[in-house]
């Protein structure tokens, strides 16, 4: 290999060479890249190029969060908690035991005021608080395998504790099938039921890729491993809408999870009465269970978040641009003044 060479001095000050690969000197161009020495951008940030920037980002980011809040707002949105009212009085001092007892007929009906004109399509939601479906043992207690291959897969030990029941193998196994969100809603409208469509409420991908069309419930909520909600054992997982949506685990503590869809339209001041059936023990950890009917926008459900952190990252640029005006125009420092460099202010100092 074709090298040049380069000295510098030992330790005892003789010469020693290095062989430097020809190919270096032969390619300056690579050799600037391993240097570090390509051209490149370098913007010299003056005093008016950042108030320009911090002032720029200031009035492109406040109208467009004065636009997300109006979107958000725009979202009619009627939210109540059930969980504390269809309790009868008599069991309110135990409500563990009043939702343990399959005795106790859980019927429950409310009224909802709805207080601003409601289109079409119209979302049905039960929301969860400090419900952690995002607990490690509960999220692991699963078989993705199983829910699309069914029994011809039986390898089942991630689902314990719920993997198998009076010596059969349960399908879907696991915590979190077993325990199934079963709160059941009717709504009434000027005195008829309205029709909730419940199809198409989980993912696409997750009804074709993840819950096989040929696999059936086997086994699920019978015996003495009673959980939540039952499944027909005649309808294909893929078709469970359901469970589809209970299955994808949330993040967070408090949740919401799409019951299904009212087609027709709700005006201002009117009065939709629910019937209920309130199934699901959330009293046993404190939790709480709340029904939502919510319209969307072009930006989605109702949220202000996204309004509000684009408000505020506004505000706050131009609040740091007047800032650094004021103190430009206080204070001017002429460009490339070398007295202000550190070792000059030390040597002035002394």
């Amino acid at each position: 290999m074709d090298v040049d060479a380069a000295s510098t001095s030992g330790p005892a000050g003789e010469p020693q060479f290095h062989p430097i690969p020809i190919g270096f000197r032969r390619n300056p161009v690579f050799y600037q890249f391993t240097q570090q020495n390509l051209p490149a951008c370098k913007p010299v940030l003056t005093p008016p190029w950042v108030i320009t920037v911090f002032l720029l980002m200031g009035v492109i980011f406040i109208p467009v969060g004065l636009v997300a809040l109006h979107a958000s707002h725009s979202v009619a949105e009627i939210v109540v908690r059930y969980d504390n009212i269809c309790i009868p009085e008599k069991s309110r001092s135990d409500k563990v035991a009043y939702i343990q007892d399959e005795s106790i007929p859980k019927n429950c009906t409310i009224d909802l005021r709805v207080r601003q004109r409601m289109e079409a399509p119209i979302y049905v939601y039960y929301e969860l608080d400090n419900y952690y479906q995002n607990h490690r043992r509960y999220v692991k207690s699963r078989s993705d395998r199983q829910l699309l291959h069914g029994l011809k897969y039986n390898d089942t030990s991630t689902c314990k504790p719920v993997d198998s029941n009076n010596g059969l193998p349960i399908v879907p196994c696991g915590l979190i099938a077993w325990s199934l969100f079963n709160d059941t809603y009717t709504f009434i409208h000027r005195k008829v039921e309205l029709n909730i469509n419940r199809k198409n409420i989980s993912w696409k991908s997750d009804r074709d890729h993840k819950f096989g069309k040929n696999v059936y419930p086997f086994n699920f909520q019978n015996g003495t491993l009673i959980g939540g909600g039952k499944l027909d054992p005649s309808v294909p997982l893929s078709d469970q809408e359901d469970l589809i949506v209970w299955m994808r685990t949330a993040a967070l503590p408090s949740f919401r999870k799409l019951y299904g869809r009212i087609e027709e339209d709700l005006d201002a001041d009117e009065s939709v009465k629910v019937k209920l059936l309130n199934n699901y023990n959330t009293y046993s950890f404190g939790g709480k269970k709340k029904l939502v009917l919510s319209t969307s926008s072009w930006l989605g459900g109702r949220n202000d978040f996204l309004g509000i952190a684009y408000i505020v990252v506004g505000s706050s640029s131009i609040f740091v641009s007047l800032i650094f005006m004021l103190l430009h125009v206080k204070n001017p420092r002429p460009y490339g003044d070398t007295a202000y460099l550190s070792w000059n202010r030390k040597t002035n100092a002394n």
